[in-house]
């Protein structure tokens, strides 16, 4: 383990932080800042690839798949706050994407020993779920070796799925082994070995692209507005509302009317100011877009 981890990129020592328990807090956190600008810029390295995972994402999903996230630790927990966030965020069920962590449920909030070292819970756990070749799996290690998330990938090719990988380490074995690899090198952490830092950085903004991304190419972005946002408290109420004033430039009486009539559908009640029509008529509209508000307007 010990030569192996001499080669894992984000095992590395950083020199430019090997004195930074000798710096002030205001110095400290600085160098802590000046560390994080690398990271946008190594993801900007791997656009291309970003851009076919989230192409590929979009083409499952809206044929029926499901995008599956699995990783361990940090990388799990990722996952699973990507995916907790596309139900509120773009009205989607909360099985459409999903996260895996080795160790389930409490491994979210504490480490269980031994479960990543496990390529058969990989494989079990995707089971469990009857991951099918329809749908995606996206496998997340920042060290890009980790068995628990390799297990996951073999079965998942093994049944003809397709496999994305985000990792911090170009060419290691989740990168190769998977159908588009996504590396983006932020280089050695601050604190050596603390992946939960600009790789786990890296990681989170890989994974907003990937499933922002694929929502927006599905039509539940219109223009830069959140039109699928589910309204499920106050507060999203509130951002429904102004999101059909923005959407149609209606004042927020007409806003709340539209939606009120819709059930509170963002779509819909864009829709029916736009165009004129009655809710129901806008549904019909947007089913004929395939839910897509420009194609539904534009008639």
């Amino acid at each position: 383990m010990a030569v192996e981890l001499d080669k894992i990129a984000t095992e590395q020592r950083n020199p430019r932080t090997a004195h930074i328990d000798e710096l002030s807090t205001l110095e400290m956190v600085t160098l802590i800042n000046s560390e994080d600008h690398r990271v946008a810029d190594a993801v900007q390295e791997v656009l291309p690839q970003i851009a076919a995972a989230v192409d590929l994402i979009a083409e499952r999903l809206s044929s029926g798949g499901r995008l599956v996230y699995v990783g361990c630790g940090t990388s799990g927990r990722l996952g699973i706050l990507d995916a907790s966030e596309c139900p509120p965020t773009y009205n989607v069920s909360p099985e459409l994407v999903q996260g895996l962590i080795a160790g389930g449920f409490p491994a979210i909030f504490k480490a269980v020993e031994g479960a990543e070292d496990s390529r058969e819970l990989g494989e079990e756990d995707l089971k469990k779920i009857a991951f099918s070749d329809r749908d995606v799996l996206c496998g997340l290690a920042a060290s890009g070796r980790t068995p628990y998330v390799l297990g996951a990938m073999a079965y998942a090719k093994s049944i003809g799925a397709s496999v994305i990988a985000v990792t911090c380490c170009k060419g290691s074995q989740i990168d190769r082994a998977a159908d588009i690899g996504i590396a983006p090198e932020p280089g050695p952490e601050v604190v050596t070995g603390s992946t939960r830092m600009k790789s786990g950085t890296a990681q989170k903004m890989v994974l907003n692209m990937l499933s922002t991304g694929a929502m927006i190419r599905m039509g539940k972005v219109y223009g830069n507005l959140m039109v699928d946002v589910q309204p499920s408290n106050e507060k999203l109420v509130r951002r429904c509302q102004r999101i059909v004033m923005q959407a149609t430039g209606a004042d927020e009486a007409q806003a709340v009317a539209a939606l009120d009539a819709s059930g509170y559908h963002c779509k819909t009640a864009i829709v029916m100011i736009l165009c004129g029509v009655s809710a129901g008529e806008a549904g019909e509209l947007l089913a004929r877009a395939g839910g897509r508000i420009a194609g539904a307007v534009a008639r």
